[in-house]
């Protein structure tokens, strides 16, 4: 998963389906330590930050006009 994305879109769920939904846009929130895990932490469904496996994710460049209103809408 690359360092600067800042959003990612979820291509894989098994095991958690109610937390993360296919095809969602995520916000990622930075985490070297968990990166280092291959791990990526996301603000998921509940609104709060998890872990979840890196290969979980797809990372996307949301355009800089549209970056506040995938934050609004994920967080």
């Amino acid at each position: 998963m690359q360092k600067s994305a800042r959003f990612a879109i979820c291509v894989r769920n098994a095991g958690v389906p109610a937390s993360l939904e296919l095809r969602k846009v995520y916000r990622l929130v930075a985490d070297a330590a968990a990166a280092s895990q291959g791990l990526v932490r996301v603000v998921d469904e509940s609104g709060e930050d998890y872990l979840y496996p890196d290969n979980f994710f797809v990372p996307i460049e949301v355009p800089k006009a549209a970056v506040r209103a995938f934050a609004k809408r994920s967080a």
